[in-house]
């Protein structure tokens, strides 16, 4: 009964905003701002882990360090001849570097993220040069046809996708010459990926519920945010109806089974992220009582994932995990303090159990761990 009452509290609440979408749900968040402000209630306020000028200039060191490396590479990739059996460079002119495909692409985010933040880094113009000649037109082109082969319509489904859209948004919002200039060279890319996207989710019977790649919430979750920033309502409405089908009747996640031993996102948190983002405050608040209750509990704890071998590529996972954990609470706790505040305590935990280990690790964690640690960071809104 009480999902009943959730799906038809958000269908209305959806119905009215129709195309005006945006804005209506800009309005509710300076309303929930004033209601938080008037309330009596004092709320535990626990700052952020915050990110200095020594730690980026330490932190960019690690994308730098994998982009335009080649080998060891995992191309995870479908034959359809011989003349596929090419080097990753060849494949991939763009994103060839840091193991595999996706990994490449959040790194060329963490520059760009860490850039735009910090443009008094002590490699700034190290970086600029990089990534200009990493996201030339010519590149991106080279990409394009690699993904329109006959064989490559599923690549980096969806893993990839979300986080070549993430490096978009990044680059979309950079204003400076260099920023317009990489957004252009990359956008054909982009459009493909939103392409792929609308063609794909439509057909997905069920969510993929784990706690690597494929994960369907994660997936959904950055390219809500790429349409939310893009101003894209056809691409925003396809998200929001899918997320709503897949995870709106969903209760009593089991939190206690995770974190599996490969994991570095949890399914239960990833759920959570998408929810916070595509329902209104009333029925959001309905579903988290239903899914996962325990998150409003004040003296609500979790303990961080454990790497036992940090030269092995699945176990490291789990410090991605814990990133990946620290940025769920840090976005629900902003986005409504009044009830989540005390998130932080979980977060800060989190971040500051695995941060100490990237600089220096092996490459392993290296190549891409500090993109998870970057955006955990940037959630925990010291940073924004």
């Amino acid at each position: 009964m009480r999902n009943i009452l959730l799906a038809i509290m958000a269908l209305l609440i959806i119905g009215c905003k129709g195309e005006n979408r945006l804005k209506a749900e800009e309005n509710e968040a300076k309303l929930d701002s004033l209601e938080n402000s008037r309330t009596t209630e004092v709320v535990d306020e626990i700052e952020g882990v915050q990110l200095t000028l020594d730690q980026a200039n330490k932190l960019v060191e690690l994308p730098l360090k994998c982009i335009n490396v080649q080998y060891p590479n995992k191309l995870g990739q479908t034959l359809g001849s011989e003349k596929d059996l090419q080097s990753p460079k060849e494949l991939h002119p763009a994103f060839y570097g840091c193991f595999d495909w996706h990994s490449s692409v959040h790194a060329h985010w963490s520059l760009v993220r860490l850039l735009k933040k910090f443009p008094k880094l002590d490699k700034a113009e190290e970086i600029r040069e990089t990534l200009k000649a990493s996201l030339s037109k010519e590149n991106i082109q080279g990409e394009l046809a690699y993904f329109r082969k006959e064989h490559n319509r599923d690549y980096e489904r969806t893993y990839g996708w979300a986080w070549l859209l993430k490096l978009s948004q990044e680059l979309n919002s950079w204003d400076s010459n260099l920023g317009k200039e990489l957004s252009g060279n990359l956008q054909p890319l982009t459009d493909l990926i939103v392409e792929r996207y609308t063609e794909f989710l439509p057909k997905l019977v069920y969510p993929i519920r784990v706690g690597e790649h494929t994960n369907t919430a994660f997936a959904l979750s950055f390219a809500y945010d790429y349409a939310v920033a893009s101003e894209n309502e056809e691409f925003l409405k396809l998200i929001d109806k899918r997320s709503k089908e897949f995870y709106l009747s969903d209760n009593s996640c089991p939190i206690i089974w995770e974190p599996s031993g490969f994991d570095f996102l949890s399914p239960c948190l990833q759920q959570v992220d998408l929810m916070r983002k595509i329902l209104p405050k009333a029925a959001f608040s309905l579903w988290i009582d239903d899914f996962m209750p325990q998150l409003k509990d004040p003296s609500f704890e979790m303990v961080p994932g454990e790497v036992s071998d940090r030269k092995d590529g699945k176990l490291v996972h789990l410090d991605g995990l814990n990133f990946s954990r620290a940025w769920v609470f840090y976005g629900l706790a902003n986005q409504y303090p009044k009830d989540y505040a005390h998130l932080k305590r979980a977060a800060n935990e989190h971040v500051s159990h695995s941060f100490p280990n990237l600089v220096g690790d092996s490459y392993e964690g290296g190549h891409w761990l500090g993109s998870f640690a970057l955006y955990a960071l940037e959630e925990s809104g010291s940073q924004k």
